[in-house]
């Protein structure tokens, strides 16, 4: 029986098989105020179970009672037969046709070009077809017909935007501080079974890292579950990487000396958004590993001090990375050590005290301001309430989302037997939720 079944809460049994992925204990949502935290849990699809993310709503609502134009207000109104409307601008409808003129269906890619498109666009007609969907006759007598599942999807309403979206991005994180039990799953289970690997990306994207155990003590398998997802990313340390206590080392973590928590590949412009270390060998003594989720962290920042949250998202660092190793590399970057997105959310943390440079491009009166600020994060970083340490053990493989989470090391001493020895590997973000929804549809299919 995996992790994800012995923290699975007692009040979720009795609706749920034993291999629900996950209700985590230790958990907490978007801007909850520091203190015990609370039992909570995603909905989710579960092995055997339909919940509120896999059941498509009831058929009642995806059948038109009527849809009608509404050309003062330049959108087509359908009313369904729950009796909800839903609204669609006439250009939109018009960009969108479906039909195999406009839309290359072996590709779900558009056909029309918008130099074709007549953006004030009025319409002809409207009439649902005795299949009960939504037909369009245009001015240019073109004839656009919609499915009505197609159209409840995308429907216009802020309710329905923000459920699309998070369908589409999972964008709801669970935030976690020392008391977290880390989700785990077995390795050839999520290398051969859909939905045990749907269940750990999941996890993933929710609670940002999940350990598996159960892989070879081996070099090869981070290759493995990466092209699990996609393929394996090379960066300037090599398709993979292998993190030993290595002479003349081109990075701090090929020493047996402590590292502090912090994101790796800050001094790329576009940073690694998953990362895979495994143990292939452990130390004699020591090489504990720390973490610590960077955003939770971020938002106590900004609870507790205001003006040091401002000033990590406003003042951007240096990072600088050199060497050679794959080849030879010397990179340069700018990042807010706190990034935002456009709504003003916590979307990356840039964190990494080896590689921040030296070079600090600030006018003068900003430097002290920066190191106040930037030490207070590193305060809570490193508060024993909000780490989690533990040590990998030969086998296992921990896979985490280094967009958000902060990983470090404690100091190790090796012997002749037992020389530490990991193996890493990085992904994007891109790959890893492109796989996700390609898994969500096929274990859907086959429920």
């Amino acid at each position: 029986m995996n992790s994800f079944s012995r923290i699975a809460l007692p009040a979720l049994q009795r609706s749920t098989s034993t291999k629900a992925m996950w209700a985590l204990r230790s958990c907490r949502r978007p801007g909850e105020a520091a203190g015990p935290l609370r039992i909570c849990h995603p909905s989710m699809q579960i092995r055997g179970q339909k919940t509120m993310e896999s059941v498509p709503p009831p058929l009642s609502h995806h059948s038109v009672r009527q849809a009608q134009a509404l050309h003062e207000e330049r959108m087509i109104e359908v009313e369904w037969e729950d009796g909800s409307c839903s609204f669609y601008p006439f250009t939109w409808l018009r960009d969108n046709c479906q039909c195999p003129k406009c839309f290359l269906d072996s590709a779900q890619q558009r056909k029309l070009l918008m130099v074709d498109v007549d953006v004030n666009t009025g319409v002809d007609a409207v009439e649902v077809t005795n299949d009960n969907k939504v037909s369009i006759l245009w001015p240019d007598q073109h004839t656009s017909v919609f499915d009505p599942v197609w159209l409840k999807k995308r429907c216009f309403s802020p309710a329905a935007r923000q459920s699309l979206q998070e369908e589409l991005f999972l964008k709801e994180h669970y935030y976690w501080d020392s008391k977290l039990k880390i989700p785990t799953a077995n390795y050839e289970e999520v290398i051969h079974d859909d939905k045990a690997a749907l269940d750990w990306l999941i996890a993933l994207r929710r609670v940002g890292l999940v350990h598996l155990k159960g892989a070879p003590k081996e070099s090869g398998p981070v290759a493995r579950l990466s092209e699990r997802i996609g393929y394996v990313g090379t960066t300037y340390y090599g398709h993979t990487w292998e993190i030993m206590d290595k002479n003349m080392a081109v990075n701090i973590a090929y020493t047996a000396k402590k590292l502090s928590v912090h994101t790796d590949y800050p001094g790329v412009r576009y940073t690694p958004g998953v990362q895979f270390l495994h143990c292939i060998k452990q130390a004699a003594e020591g090489g504990e590993s720390d973490m610590v989720d960077g955003f939770h962290a971020a938002m106590q920042l900004q609870r507790e001090d205001p003006e040091a949250f401002k000033t990590l998202t406003t003042l951007r660092v240096d990072f600088t990375d050199r060497g050679t190793d794959y080849c030879d590399f010397m990179l340069q970057s700018k990042k807010h050590t706190i990034e935002l997105n456009a709504e003003g959310q916590i979307r990356m943390i840039h964190c990494n005290n080896a590689t921040r440079d030296s070079v600090l491009d600030l006018p003068l009166h900003q430097v002290q301001p920066f190191y106040r600020a930037y030490r207070a994060f590193m305060d809570i970083l490193n508060r024993p309430e909000n780490l989690i340490t533990f040590k990998l053990e030969p086998g296992e493989v921990l896979t985490f989302d280094n967009w958000r989470l902060l990983h470090g090391r404690k100091s190790y001493i090796n012997k002749p037997v037992m020389i530490r020895h990991l193996e890493g590997a990085y992904l994007d973000w891109d790959e890893v939720i492109s796989r996700l929804r390609i898994l969500r549809c096929a274990v859907q299919q086959n429920a």
